[in-house]
């Protein structure tokens, strides 16, 4: 979303008194209804392709079970599916998510196939990316889509906000609450100033209604939550002097591993770019070997490395105890590689790897002593998310309302891990790398 110069020079109060304005409101919470429902099927449509894929069909085929080396070719037909997505339809997919977690300007409707279809092959075939981006350009082309379709002349600067209120109620429940929701996309967005209420409330609205669909929904069709939760969290202990000390090398540690993954998949775009099918399909099946080395080492699930770890991060904290440390290091390592690879050839979002992998690796870190599990845990959430998004408020709030009321208990020590890893990937990201929050505006006018 971006504005004018016009847009500082506009009283806010003055737009929230017109009639537009209010109109605008009623927009929004119809929207947030129908495009709530759009965003629930679609997560429901990847949850039931992933058990189709992963448990029905290879039972189906004769096996026993999923075989170890099963996600190798449905990653390489992944690959097939979201290269040819990429090069013929408009839009390209969505955007690189290598290139982090962007809103971008207001999004076309004809793009919607092409986003869909490339996130429903990543998301539902095993690939390392989660659906929050193609839910956000969803939900922002669709409802652009429908104002044009109901006002042909609308002004772009309407547009965008109605846009980004249909982005609010695409994943108003995804990260398991409609105000985390609002942080990410207003953080991303670079959203500040006198406007920011102005085009937040539109958002706010949508993504609370949104919210409640999620809700009903959930109850209705008895398919279960799609929202990110943990159901069995650990007590805390109080912050100490020890933990502090746990929390500064946490922000270190993922910072260097954060711009490692980066670096690596921006690296690997610029090849995929060159030849398309062919290496998308390479990285599919690089992600697979990857998911059949952890199990074959460790014995575990070869979810653990594969998909966006959206739903495995309840049951590693909850599981924690049958982690070896070993174990964990390796699930880090392993992960961090698919997602890299997965970052620079597929299509889908980079927020729920990152809480993944820096789950693993905070549980990881809980060996060390003075640090608990949950503890460790908040830390690697909080100080990876944020090295990989570069969004410290949204990553604070992720690793601590995540945990219900313990999250109030470990928040000082995430506020510390998530800083000092936020500064030092500024420092070591490279000069020509913008990060999210450097273009700032006032939001877009409202008429």
């Amino acid at each position: 979303m971006s504005a004018g110069p016009a847009t500082a020079q506009q009283d806010p109060l003055e737009i929230v008194r017109t009639r537009s304005y209010i109109s605008l409101l009623v927009i929004a919470a119809v929207l947030g209804v129908a495009i709530s429902c759009v965003a629930y099927g679609f997560l429901a449509l990847v949850s039931e392709l992933q058990s189709l894929l992963y448990e029905d069909l290879p039972k189906g085929l004769g096996f026993s079970g999923t075989p170890d080396w099963w996600a190798v070719p449905l990653l390489a037909v992944a690959g097939v599916l979201v290269a040819l997505t990429i090069r013929h339809l408009p839009g390209k997919g969505g955007h690189e998510p290598a290139e982090g977690l962007k809103t971008g300007d207001t999004p076309s409707v004809t793009s919607v196939p092409g986003v869909a279809l490339a996130a429903i092959a990543t998301l539902s075939l095993g690939a390392v990316l989660g659906p929050e981006a193609p839910l956000i350009a969803l939900g922002g082309g669709l409802a652009a889509g429908a104002i044009r379709m109901l006002k042909r002349d609308a002004p772009p600067t309407a547009l965008a906000v109605v846009a980004a209120a249909g982005s609010f109620a695409a994943i108003s429940e995804l990260l398991g609450s409609p105000l985390i929701a609002a942080f990410l996309l207003m953080e991303a967005s670079g959203l500040a100033g006198p406007m920011l209420g102005v085009v937040l409330v539109p958002g706010l609205l949508a993504a609370g209604v949104g919210s409640l669909i999620f809700t009903g929904l959930d109850s209705w069709t008895g398919l279960g939550t799609y929202s990110l939760s943990l159901h069995q969290v650990p007590p805390a202990d109080r912050p100490t002097l020890a933990a502090f000390g746990w929390a500064i090398l946490a922000g270190l540690v993922a910072a260097i591993l954060g711009e490692a993954i980066r670096r690596s998949a921006q690296h690997l775009e610029t090849h995929v770019k060159r030849r398309r099918l062919p290496l998308t399909v390479a990285m599919g099946v690089v992600v697979g070997l990857l998911a059949l080395l952890y199990t074959t080492v460790t014995g575990k699930p070869i979810s653990g490395v594969l998909f966006s770890g959206q739903t495995t991060i309840g049951p590693l904290l909850a599981d924690h105890a049958t982690y070896s440390l070993g174990t964990l290091l390796l699930l880090v390592v392993l992960k961090s590689l698919a997602y890299s690879a997965s970052l620079s050839a597929f299509r889908g979002g980079p927020v729920f790897p990152s809480l993944f992998i820096g789950g693993a690796g905070g549980l990881a870190m809980s060996h060390l002593p003075g640090l608990d599990t949950t503890t460790g845990f908040a830390l690697g959430v909080g100080a990876l998310s944020v090295a990989m998004l570069k969004l410290p408020m949204t990553c604070t709030l992720l690793a601590t309302l995540l945990l219900g009321s313990v999250g109030l208990t470990v928040m000082p020590l995430v506020i510390v891990a998530v800083v000092v890893s936020y500064v030092l990937t500024l420092r070591l990201a490279a000069p020509q790398t913008p990060h999210l929050g450097d273009q700032k505006t006032d939001g877009p006018t409202v008429p």
